[in-house]
Formats: C-alpha cells, structure tokens, sequence
C-alpha cells in the first residue's frame, strides 16, 4: 500500500489530503477520487497511524477520518488536529443515522461532516469547500474585522470566536438582543470562510407569511400552485455554495420546523410542485433575539431542531455590557456619515451616552447620533442635542426593559435624571440635588452609589 502511494504522490504545490479509515475499500474509494480531483493522498487506517502522518514533514491541507477506528475513535484525531495542526480541516465520516457523532465531531472542531455511505459528489462537494478555506498570515492588510468595533475583552473574545467558527461548516447560532450586530458577525463568518465566493442569503422568518414559507425556502414548479407562472429557486437553491442566514428563527411556525429540520439532515430539499429531491450546499447560520432554550421548554421550538442549529453558539454581548467601546463607536459612525472632518462630542455628551442603557444596542446609537448631528447648532454635539431626556427612557421602556432587573431599570432612570440636573446646574451638587428636591448628604449618596464623578 505504502509503495502504491509513494509511486502516486505528486510532486510540487499539489495540496496533500489524509485519509484515515481502517475499511480497505472505502480507502480506495475516496483516495481514487481525490487522486481524479488531482490531489495527492495518504492512507492510513488507525489513530497511531494518522497521528504519525500528521506530524511528519510534510504538511496535509485536508483530513478526512472514519469515526470508528480500531485504537481509538476519529474526536481523537479531530482534537488532535484541532490543538496540534489548526490551519488544517478535518471532516468525518460517519455511520449513516449518528446525527450525535457529526455534532460532537463539529462542536470538536470539525470542518465538516459525510455520511456513509460515501456519495462521491458530496465528497468532492467537501473537498473542494475545505481546500478554499483561507490561510492564516497577515496578508490581509484591511481586516474586515475591525467592522466589529471596540476593544472590550468581549469584542476580543467575539472577534476570535468568529476567526475559528471561519473555518468550519458546523452551523451556528448567533444570540443576542435586538441591534447588537447579529447580521453583520454573520456576514463576517461567511465572508471569512470557505464559501466565501458563494451567496450569503440573508433571511428574515419573521417577515415571510406562513402559507408561503415552503415555496420562498425551497422554491416551486412552474403550475404547483395559481399564480406559478414559472419555475423558481428558494432560499436554500439560492444560497447554494454559500450561507443561508436565517434571522429570527424562533419565528418560524412548527409545521415549518420539520421541513427545516430535513432539509439540513438531508442536505437536499423539494420544490413544492415536485416529486424529486435536489441536493444543496449550504451552511446554516441562525439568530434570534429570543431565548431559544425557552421555546423548547414551553413547546414552541423543536428540540430536535434547536440541538441541529445550535452546534455552536456565538453570543453578541449587548452594548451596556461593553460600555468603554462607547467612544471607538462613536468615533467610527460620526466619521462614516461626514467623512474625515465629523462634528466631535461635548465632553458632558460624552458622559452621558457612557451613563445611558441603549435598550437599542448599537443600532440605537446610532440613531441617536444621526438625529443629534441634524440638531446640533455647530461643530459640537451637546447634551441636549441627544435627547436622552425622561420622555425617551419611558419610550424605551418597551424595547429595553426585557432585558433588564428592575433594579438595573431604576438605577438607569436615576442617573439619568442625576446627570440631567448637573447638567442644569452646570456641574454644581448642592444646586442639582435642590433641582430634584434631595438633600446634598442625599445626592451625595447617590452619586457614590452610581458611580458619577
């Protein structure tokens, strides 16, 4: 066997893929295809042997492992090679029916994932799907990470989480509240990722009428329904290749959550009007600001559906919870909308927004500051031209409070109206506490309490 694969193996800049399976056929199976495909190709059949290979001299841009080995299973190699070898894509192959091993083996850090049996198109699918994927270096002179903004240790962490979930096909599930940039963490994954050159298909299912769900995600025959004039692809058809993101997925109805469900088990859907099944291509990525756990519990999500989207989870952390990133975001917004000369913020302005909740996250900061430069006399937005006051925290109080304890609620009302009257006051205590009828021993508490300087 050694000598056959010697004699084969190229020479040059040929990418080199090992195939790890302890069944002699369907080595020669996969290791002729990939050898069609042009690649070079090492066979091995046990843990011992695969961890020998892998740490050889020559580097492998593909790995490819059975589940069950003989010594071992293939998570040993899987984390193996996600500790020793990072920059190199691992998929398994697993028994026909183990959802519970493909799942394990992405969460492991798996690039992806076949079922046996092997069908040769998905393999080539695979390949050529990981082959793609990205070096690691610093080639890439514009980051198009740092869209993320902020420095925060959670920012760090959001930004890292997305460099690895990059580099693999498992799906995610992007959690967090309403603004807090969901979407855009999404397309960065994507645009990060082997399918980079693919379709990323945004998709709201909160926004698509229940009696045509079926027909938007998988598309239909021409005459399947009136007014099928012609034939038309659905989302999944449109993100073949690509990513399919399916924002506010705990709105979709439960009828449409087994259909879902098969699609991404399959990886092949129906057009409504058709008899046939067609295999797709696509990476799941889902998001919701709901707690999805929650819905399992009440009966309103399927568990079997929760536990296939949500494989790996990736939080957004909301923009209260990252408060000294208020300046850096500031900064980027006012310099996208006016260029290289933005109008720049009170230091009181300043100060303000760092005391404020943002129910809204970074979407709300953002319209604050674009109604603030609309109403500001000059070069300098002011306190007052932010409109913090109380009539827009009890407006807020629906979109926020959801969030929030009571007594984080109260404290943000109270330092609201604190900073308020210092304002007023033009920085003077006694005469602030007089403003909102407390003593000074009183505000003097409260300023301590809240932590205003």
């Amino acid at each position: 066997m050694s000598v056959a694969r010697t004699e084969r193996r190229p020479r040059g800049e040929m990418s080199r893929v090992l195939v790890i399976d302890d069944e002699a056929d369907i080595r020669e199976l996969i290791d002729l295809t990939l050898v069609r495909m042009g690649l070079a190709t090492e066979c091995v059949g046990s843990v011992a042997e695969a961890r020998a290979a892998l740490d050889g001299e020559e580097a492998f841009q593909l790995c490819l492992t059975d589940m069950r080995l003989p010594d071992g299973e293939g998570l040993e190699i899987v984390r193996y090679i996600t500790e020793h070898h990072p920059k190199t894509p691992v998929a398994v192959i697993t028994a026909y029916g183990s959802a519970e091993n493909a799942v394990a083996a992405l969460k492991a850090g798996a690039f992806d994932y076949l079922s046996k049996p092997v069908g040769l198109e998905q393999l080539r699918t695979l390949v050529k799907s990981a082959l793609r994927l990205p070096g690691g270096g610093d080639q890439d002179s514009e980051n198009p990470l740092q869209l993320l903004i902020g420095d925060s240790s959670s920012m760090q962490q959001v930004r890292a989480m997305i460099e690895k979930l990059a580099r693999s096909q498992a799906p995610i599930y992007i959690s967090g509240e309403s603004g807090s940039g969901k979407e855009l963490a999404a397309r960065l994954i994507h645009g990060r990722s082997a399918r980079a050159a693919g379709t990323f298909v945004p998709v709201n299912c909160g926004a698509i009428p229940e009696n045509l769900m079926e027909s938007e995600f998988f598309g239909y025959r021409k005459g399947a329904f009136t007014g099928a004039d012609s034939e038309r692809e659905g989302f999944f058809q449109a993100a073949h290749g690509g990513t399919l993101f399916l924002d506010e997925v705990a709105d979709l109805p439960l009828g449409m959550q087994v259909k879902l469900l098969r699609a991404i088990q399959e990886k092949r859907v129906r057009k409504v009007g058709s008899v046939a099944e067609e295999p797709v291509d696509v990476r799941i990525i889902c998001a919701t600001h709901k707690n999805l756990r929650d819905l399992v519990d009440r009966g309103c999500f399927r568990q079997d559906l929760y536990y296939r989207l949500n494989v790996i989870e990736l939080r957004m952390p909301p923009l209260r919870e990252r408060m000294e990133d208020i300046v850096p975001l500031v900064e980027a917004i006012l310099r996208r909308v006016f260029g290289d000369a933005p109008p720049k913020l009170s230091s009181g302005a300043v100060k303000a927004l760092s005391f404020y909740s943002f129910p809204g996250n970074v979407r709300e900061l953002e319209n604050i500051l674009e109604r603030a430069t609309a109403l500001c006399s000059g070069d300098l937005i002011e306190v007052e031209d932010l409109h913090l006051g109380p009539e827009e925290m009890a407006g807020s109080e629906e979109q926020g409070r959801g969030s929030e304890t009571l007594d984080e609620y109260l404290n943000r009302l109270e330092r609201q109206a604190i900073l308020e009257a210092l304002q007023k006051a033009e920085g003077n205590r006694t005469a602030a506490a007089r403003l909102l009828g407390v003593t000074f021993r009183s505000m003097r508490y409260r300023l301590e309490r809240l932590g205003i300087e």
